[in-house]
């Protein structure tokens, strides 16, 4: 946690850790609307997951003859950034590939996370590049956890609407594998009332139709509006009954049941030829 980064814009402030280059707070006007991390319940608070997405089956990352150990989420989030610039209102943290992570993941890349603040809304960016002579599969996503209820909203339901208005199906876990089965939208027209009870069966996945923009909050009250960039998958995540919702754009997802456990054979993997790079972000907007 040492070498923190501060940020602050008229009344948005917050902090990065080198570690992960993650979030640790997110505040407007001094009312914190980020998860703080109490490991009672889950200590992240905002992990970047690279290069895979949800476990590796068996804890183990494949891809063509190579295997390895490898966390859940992937190496990112517990590794060391190094802060490459700083102002103000934005910072930047690069990861590059090092002895450890090439144990883990035989690939040459560099990740830059930057974090900005621009009339008052929060940008966070991941980009990627393929600095080596192969080709670089990777899953890419984004895991922040924001305060449930939101300051100002205590004892008021909390909802998730979709700009779009959609009602995109449900997907869910099982033994750390995507499930075939797509079950009815919790949606309706647009609008999912949060409950504790329908994190029991884990993560709310939704692999198509969840867009690009949505607001969680109260209605009529506090709120945060998001938009996504270069992520089309969805998940909504919480240990039943904590005090946060986890907002997770992804690229990239579990394995399927069923099928291989190769990393590029997940939905959404991506491959960059070598020199190529990809860009994946996404902008929280907080009305309290």
């Amino acid at each position: 946690m040492t070498d923190l980064v501060t940020l602050s814009d008229a009344d948005l402030t917050l902090t990065v850790a080198p570690l992960g280059a993650e979030l640790q707070s997110f505040a407007k006007s001094g009312k914190e609307l980020l998860w703080q991390g109490d490991p009672t319940w889950w200590s992240g608070r905002a992990p970047i997951l690279f290069p895979i997405v949800g476990p590796a089956p068996g804890g183990r990352l494949r891809i063509d003859a190579f295997e390895s150990e490898m966390a859940q989420h992937g190496f990112a989030r517990q590794s060391q950034f190094m802060l490459e610039e700083s102002s103000a209102t934005s910072c930047r943290h690069v990861l590059i590939d090092s002895e450890a992570t090439r144990a883990q993941y035989p690939f040459s890349f560099r990740l830059a996370v930057t974090h900005a603040l621009e009339g008052g809304t929060l940008k966070v960016s991941a980009d990627v590049t393929n600095t080596g002579d192969a080709p670089l599969p990777f899953c890419l996503g984004f895991h922040p956890a924001f305060a449930w209820p939101l300051p100002g909203a205590e004892g008021r339901p909390h909802e998730v609407t979709l700009a779009d208005k959609a009602e995109p199906a449900l997907a869910r876990i099982d033994a750390g594998r995507l499930g075939d089965a797509r079950l009815p939208s919790p949606f309706s027209n647009g609008k999912l009332t949060l409950a504790h009870e329908q994190f029991e069966a884990d993560a709310m996945i939704f692999p198509e139709g969840a867009g690009t923009a949505l607001s969680y909050g109260a209605e009529h009250g506090p709120r945060l509006d998001f938009t996504f960039e270069n992520l089309p998958f969805l998940a909504l995540w919480q240990k039943p009954g904590a005090p946060y919702l986890c907002v997770e754009p992804w690229h990239g997802m579990h394995a399927l049941q069923g099928a291989s456990s190769q990393l590029s054979e997940r939905p959404g993997a991506l491959s960059l030829a070598p020199g190529e790079g990809a860009s994946f972000g996404y902008t929280v907007t907080p009305h309290l």
